[in-house]
């Protein structure tokens, strides 16, 4: 792949992600990461390759993968691939297996810092038990699956180090979840259909802080909006939100538009599906992807065709044809490039601050699933405020 063309969309993003630009200074100043390894596994597109370099740039040497194989841009990894000091195994499109493999090298490399989306490199190290991790003083986690990932191995006692969920971070779940996800996935779902989203039906089917962003975008679009979720409280927040909540059968329905955010396998399994109408169009917003049952629902068909660029079409025995996006992976990634760029300035600033946390206090955190800082979250508002009021007084 072009490692130049990569570099361009690098510099693009940089030229967006004004947090970044002011605390590179302060760490190409300081070398806080000096002599440190750090293992990274995100989806590696441009902004991530951002935070690399600053990663870079405050003194660290990095090993790199990518947390979803449909997410990895080669020309990114082409670009980081050249850069001294950053080692880079990835691929768009490879398989899980070796995904897994990459993750197992990054582990080999062993890292004083993890910075990842999903768990796969802690649960790698947990396997390996206390041993395979004496190097490690911690955990940086985005997400809200591998924050779930990390509390259940605290609860079974295999998580050997101390981790800070940077996923629940109120300026991470507030913004990125819900503004990132509500406009990355719809703008991806556009892309890959080239269709009008304006008086169709479209269910929600999860409404945690990406649900509400996936609604809140849908119904700007001038969609109906429908919304499924287990839990009632959610469920009354989401029908005092203006949105018809029903049940998943009588949701999928009607729908025109499928977008599932739970997290959680087989959400949609292939008997759900069923029920779902000609010519639903089906997406996943969860980060694995697995909340829809693709394998099932291509056993269950009779053909299955690519009828557009990251859209394959189900044709079923009873004549209906299911449509999905990005084949069930995470389709703002699969189908796009994700979060906007000032998104993922401010959830990456909140990253590279707890790496510096983490480093700091490093013998002194305790085993365990730590609460991101307060004091840095604020840290982190204070700079985009800053930013924010330079803009309309600039």
């Amino acid at each position: 792949m072009d490692a130049d063309f990569g570099m361009k969309k690098i510099a693009w993003a940089q030229a967006h992600m004004p947090l970044h630009r002011m605390l590179r200074k302060r760490l190409e100043r300081e070398q806080p990461f000096a002599g440190h390894r750090i293992g990274v596994a995100l989806h590696l597109e441009a902004k991530t390759a951002v935070l690399i370099l600053t990663l870079h740039a405050g003194g660290a040497e990095l090993f790199v993968v990518g947390s979803n194989p449909w997410s990895t841009q080669d020309e990114i990894v082409a670009a980081l691939a050249q850069q001294e000091g950053i080692h880079v195994r990835a691929q768009r499109g490879e398989s899980e297996r070796e995904r897994l493999q990459h993750v197992e090298r990054l582990v080999d490399f062993a890292p004083t810092v993890v910075v990842e989306d999903g768990g796969d490199v802690a649960v790698a190290l947990a396997e390996r038990g206390s041993e395979g991790s004496s190097a490690l003083v911690g955990i940086c986690e985005e997400t809200t699956t591998g924050v779930e990932r990390l509390h259940a191995l605290a609860r079974d006692g295999r998580l050997w180090v101390p981790a800070v969920a940077v996923n629940d971070a109120r300026m991470k779940h507030l913004l990125d979840n819900r503004y990132g996800t509500g406009q990355s996935s719809w703008e991806a779902i556009m892309r890959a259909t080239n269709l009008l989203i304006a008086g169709k039906t479209v269910l929600i089917v999860g409404y945690g802080w990406c649900g509400r962003g996936l609604a809140l975008r849908a119904a700007g679009l001038g969609a109906r909006v429908l919304v499924v979720d287990a839990d009632p409280v959610k469920a009354v927040e989401a029908a005092l939100e203006g949105y018809e909540v029903v049940m998943l059968p009588e949701g999928i329905a009607k729908a025109d538009f499928v977008v599932t955010a739970t997290g959680r396998s087989g959400v949609l399994d292939a008997e759900m599906l069923n029920h779902a109408k000609d010519g639903v169009l089906l997406a996943n917003a969860g980060h694995f992807g697995y909340e829809i049952d693709l394998p099932g629902l291509e056993k269950a068909s009779e053909s299955v065709t690519e009828v557009r660029p990251e859209v394959h079409a189900y044709t079923m025995p009873d004549g209906r044809t299911l449509f999905a996006i990005g084949r069930g992976e995470l389709v703002n990634l699969a189908a796009g490039d994700g979060h906007p760029v000032e998104i993922m300035d401010i959830s990456f600033a909140l990253q590279l601050l707890a790496v510096g946390h983490v480093i700091s206090l490093a013998g002194e955190l305790p085993p365990g699933v730590h609460p991101y800082p307060p004091e840095l979250d604020a840290e982190v508002a204070r700079m985009v405020l800053a930013k924010l009021a330079g803009e309309q007084t600039g």
